[in-house]
């Protein structure tokens, strides 16, 4: 009799966490289903069509909190008793009660280490309540798991210190970078009229998209005229987004394009000669690692996040989060021809690592 596999993602319904979802699945699909029975608990089987999978829908667990703790806490323990796993993987940061051979937690949500302050709550109560309600579900049964996996090595380190853990494993995630698009060779910015700065992510405020704002706005009228920036904001989405755009829609050269598609990025990435990438907390930060391949160049927040992600790369110069103004310079530096890159080099991560779906479960079926 095949060993079996729980995969838990109940609250999995669209973007990253999704794709997280679908390469999961896909990867025990076609390497591991002859081995062990594969049984995914998710919150609607439309969403996925992967074959040697049993898929369990439980449409209720977006509805309340309420509903998704009690499955977590209540529903699964008595589930896991009937089913009698062999591992239990929950891909969304809560430790649920159950009864398994090994169990894994994967977490790669940033929200506990996000350092919210009072004026947050006026923008986004939402995800004040949720940053701090987060610390204390993630502590919970938090031991029970024979691997932690993050997908960083900072942030290994911080649940070493919030939870004093010794069995973190970081796994760096397998992107798929490809796209239909030609990908356009770099130009010297100071041979061009018009320089397209851009930066694709959800206004949320760790997000920090008014410090480009505030840094294009401040600058002189020459650079731009020169300039233009593109941000996937509007002001129908959230408060957050609701205010940067009334605070800046009248500076001409600011581009508030709203929600894109995936291939609606990748031809932003295109047709824009610099990515500016200022968010102050990620758990990888995607758009870093899909613009890679141009070889255009990035201005990036100097947050360890970001100098993880990037690895080996020339053409980026750093700023400081909250510093609108050394981004202004390194934007009028571009523009003009005259910046300086620093460079970055890849962080060296010790064990226990991993890249790749098919290398984590090599790992952790084995724990």
């Amino acid at each position: 009799m095949n060993k079996i596999i729980v995969i838990s993602a109940i609250n999995f319904t669209s973007g990253g966490p999704l794709s997280i979802l679908k390469d999961c699945l896909n990867e025990l699909s076609i390497n591991y289903a002859n081995e062990f029975k594969v049984i995914a608990l998710v919150n609607k089987k439309s969403l996925l069509k992967i074959n040697n999978i049993e898929f369990i829908e439980f449409p209720l667990s977006k509805k309340s909190w309420f509903f998704r703790l009690f499955y977590e806490y209540i529903y699964f323990w008595f589930f896991s008793i009937k089913v009698k796993p062999n591992y239990w993987l929950s891909l969304h940061d809560i430790t649920p009660n159950v009864r398994c051979h090994k169990q894994f937690v994967y977490c790669h949500n940033p929200a506990p280490f996000n350092k919210v302050k009072i004026k947050d709550f006026f923008l986004s109560p939402k995800v004040y309540l949720f940053t701090n309600f987060y610390k204390f579900l993630y502590k919970i049964n938090i031991r029970k798991n024979n691997y932690v996996i993050v997908q960083q090595d900072w942030i290994r380190k911080a649940f070493n210190k919030a939870w004093n853990l010794n069995n973190i494993l970081v796994a760096y995630p397998d992107i798929n970078t490809k796209t239909n698009c030609n990908l356009r060779t770099y130009i010297n910015s100071s041979k061009k009229n018009n320089i397209n700065f851009f930066y694709p992510s959800f206004p949320r405020p760790f997000k920090n998209f008014e410090i480009i704002c505030e840094a294009y706005a401040s600058m002189p009228d020459y650079y731009r005229k020169r300039s233009k920036v593109y941000l996937t904001i509007n002001k129908n989405l959230n408060k957050y987004s609701k205010k940067i755009v009334e605070n800046f829609e009248n500076t001409k050269g600011i581009n508030f394009v709203g929600i894109l598609n995936r291939s609606e990025v990748f031809d932003y990435y295109n047709n824009s000669d610099c990515l500016i990438f200022p968010s102050k907390l990620e758990t990888w930060g995607l758009p870093i690692t899909e613009f890679k391949p141009t070889k255009k160049p990035i201005l990036l927040a100097k947050e360890p996040y970001a100098i993880e992600t990037l690895g080996n790369y020339e053409k980026v110069a750093f700023f400081n989060s909250n510093n609108s103004e050394k981004l202004k310079k390194l934007m009028m530096s571009f523009i003009d021809g005259s910046i300086v890159y620093q460079g970055n080099s890849a962080v060296k991560v010790e064990e226990p690592f991993t890249e790749g779906w098919q290398m984590l479960f090599d790992k952790i079926l084995q724990a």
